[in-house]
């Protein structure tokens, strides 16, 4: 089958992103647009401002949230193997977490709580309706000093600054939920939550299931917590974008934070990866499963079930998001998911998630369609970055059936 794509309109994309290295917005970057099969990539620029190697497919990227895809799959293989239950509490593997108390009010102390109404259960994980999560609001809530004060807030990756899994589950389970299981969506750690589980469930340490059970059935060669010494050469500086100036500044160097593994392998934001190892996650999910050499890493109707918006107005209208992002979207087992049409790039049931370090993947069953954008800058906002919406249009607009 043809992939349907117009040379003229994929050679002017490039011209598009290469604009923004021009322009000293990016250093660098790399391109894929996968349909039908037939796959372009597209590296641009350097790995680092002001030299470093030139982009290649396989350039090393800190994903951060793309990482929640892949743990999300993690989960879903324990589901299918009977080791986990959607709807069963973590308690039998997670006691950290049994017996939870909520916050009264999420002004409250700390110690201002009520029983929580029911267990936290495997669901609520993988669809963020935990009860704990990401608030970004001004006001000194005493529950985000709390956790702040114990390493647990919100915010960019820190692999260094993480403990081990059961010191973080202690520590997590001396809180108390900011909100009832179930009550609304919130955002990030519960994927965080999810790789100790598949540790406890597997038996494993989490790197090693992912590894076996999914980075290498896919080729996924170049993915992992951390970068060993004779890969730095290939891994990008990571730079913080100022809002104001546009200029860049080094979040993290290639010998940096990611350079070893860490002590916690965060299910949340903690994968390195490169285009031509997410076109293949992505790929596989496209394919209801399959992976390329015909084995199953899931069944169709379990990628169908994480595929689905499973939030009900209620917990959309309550939850922290983009003002209007679930007018259009939903949240399956740890991706977005396209709820209508109102975007030329966004057709109903396309499907996955973006790395605030400056990535960002779809798979889209409608189309037939993968694409990925990987930057080494991070974003600067919750809305996505000019260049991501460039990216998204191009790649859109060059379909050609």
């Amino acid at each position: 089958m043809s992939a349907g794509l117009s040379k003229a309109r994929l050679e002017w994309m490039h011209e598009v992103l290469a604009g923004y290295v021009e322009r000293a917005a990016l250093p660098g970057l790399v391109s894929v647009v996968d349909r039908h099969g037939e796959v372009h990539v597209d590296p641009i620029g350097t790995t680092a401002v002001g030299g470093g190697a030139p982009m290649r497919a396989d350039t090393i990227f800190r994903i951060s949230s793309m990482t929640k895809p892949v743990t999300a799959v993690a989960t879903l293989i324990l589901v299918e193997e009977c080791r986990l239950r959607l709807d069963e509490p973590v308690d039998r593997l997670l006691p950290e977490l049994a017996d939870r108390q909520v916050l009264r009010t999420i002004e409250s102390a700390v110690d201002d709580t009520v029983p929580a109404r029911r267990p936290i259960t495997v669901r609520d994980l993988l669809t963020f309706r935990l009860g704990f999560g990401g608030l970004w609001t001004p006001d000194p809530l005493p529950i985000l000093a709390a956790a702040g004060a114990l390493g647990l807030a919100v915010g960019p990756p820190q692999p260094a600054s993480v403990p081990d899994p059961d010191e973080w589950m202690r520590r997590i389970g001396t809180l108390p939920l900011m909100y009832q299981p179930g009550e609304r969506w919130m955002y990030n750690t519960g994927s965080d939550i999810l790789g100790v589980l598949v540790a406890r469930a597997s038996g494993q340490p989490f790197e090693m299931f992912l590894r076996e059970r999914i980075f290498e059935p896919l080729g996924m060669v170049d993915t992992s917590f951390g970068v060993p010494p004779e890969k730095l050469d290939r891994f990008t500086t990571s730079y913080v974008t100022d809002p104001a100036t546009g200029t860049l500044s080094v979040y993290d160097s290639p010998d940096g934070q990611w350079s070893h593994p860490p002590a916690f392998p965060a299910g949340s934001a903690g994968l390195v990866s490169t285009a031509e190892d997410f076109v293949a996650f992505g790929r596989m999910l496209l394919a209801r499963g399959r992976a390329p050499d015909g084995r199953r890493i899931l069944s169709r109707p379990t990628v169908e079930t994480m595929t689905t918006d499973h939030l009900t107005r209620a917990q959309k209208d309550r939850s922290e998001m983009v003002p209007g992002y679930w007018d259009n979207h939903g949240w399956g087992f740890g991706v977005s998911v396209v709820t209508r049409r109102d975007d030329p790039t966004e057709p109903v049931g396309k499907y996955g998630w973006d790395g605030g370090l400056g990535t960002t993947w779809s798979s889209d069953p409608v189309e037939d369609m993968v694409t990925i954008l990987m930057t080494p800058a991070m974003w600067s906002s919750p809305d996505p970055p000019p260049v991501c919406r460039d990216f998204w249009t191009c790649a859109y607009g060059a379909i050609d059936d």
